[in-house]
């Protein structure tokens, strides 16, 4: 199986052409390749496959063999890979998720790629859409979530998956190895939850730490900055532009007029390779 290791801030994916590569069964390749000892090592498998109602199809399976949603950083992975192999030439692409049509744009400064700005789509922002237990067309903003005898003030969005954020004063002192799991796994959100954990340095700077959704700790999550935007527009504490700072560096966000979330940030190749 031919493959291209990629990431988007730390964040890291095996990428792989499934209009080319057979594979039998994806929840399984997707834990051998992403495991750090005895495979390539990676926070997710993504294949391509064709699609009927845009350029391509596609498929996110985390580290666990979960299917995921969406997730941003392999998005821009993923548009720069189709172009710089010459699957296509489009500077703009249409890519068919769980969550929707998901569409990148790779964007050049004098002949060279600068950036790549992702249009993540509209927040949804009721209890049925996240999906989260309780009155479904309620909002969640601010509300008091008990975890092993602490409590927590949480906010909660979907980007096309589920996403729980609370905010702290130093992000720090948070052990996110022990509460992630435990959030994530909360009888309150039926198809579990990603947690993030929020530090605002001004209103238009984010400090935000992740527990994804079937990965556990990962440096960086595109959909999770995304929704830590929103949430910290929900909450007044920054304005609809930031900078969203994550272990592995920094992506911008805009949340637009249009509602639509808009997210930019780099994307890179590791190297690439044959697995047997």
């Amino acid at each position: 199986m031919q493959f291209t290791k990629w990431h988007g801030l730390g964040n890291d994916f095996v990428i792989v052409n499934g209009m080319e590569e057979n594979i039998a069964d994806y929840r399984e390749q997707a834990i051998a390749v992403c495991d750090r000892n005895f495979g390539i090592g990676a926070d997710g498998l993504v294949i391509l496959l064709p699609s009927d109602i845009a350029d391509f199809k596609m498929r996110i399976f985390n580290s666990d063999g979960s299917e995921a949603d969406m997730c941003g950083n392999a998005t821009r992975c993923v548009a720069r890979y189709l172009y710089e192999n010459g699957i296509t030439k489009k500077t703009v692409v249409t890519l068919d998720t769980l969550a929707g049509i998901i569409t990148p744009e790779l964007i050049f400064k004098n002949n060279t790629l600068e950036t790549v700005r992702v249009d993540m789509g509209v927040p949804r922002l009721l209890r049925q859409e996240i999906p989260i237990v309780g009155n479904p067309n309620e909002q969640v903003v601010n509300m008091p979530l008990e975890v092993d005898g602490a409590t927590y003030y949480i906010t909660c969005v979907s980007m096309g998956n589920p996403h729980c954020l609370m905010f702290v004063e130093d992000i720090t002192k948070v052990d996110l190895g022990k509460i992630g799991p435990q959030i994530e796994t909360h009888a309150l959100f039926p198809k579990k939850t990603n947690v993030e954990f929020i530090q605002i340095l001004d209103r238009q700077t984010i400090r935000m730490r992740v527990w994804e959704r079937g990965a556990g700790i990962t440096k960086a999550c595109g959909t999770g900055a995304s929704a830590s935007l929103v949430a910290s527009v929900l909450n007044n504490h920054t304005d609809r532009q930031a900078t969203v700072k994550l272990d592995g560096g920094d992506l911008f966000l805009e949340w637009a007029e249009n509602d639509h979330i808009f997210m930019s940030g780099p994307a890179v190749e590791v190297f690439r390779g044959k697995y047997l």
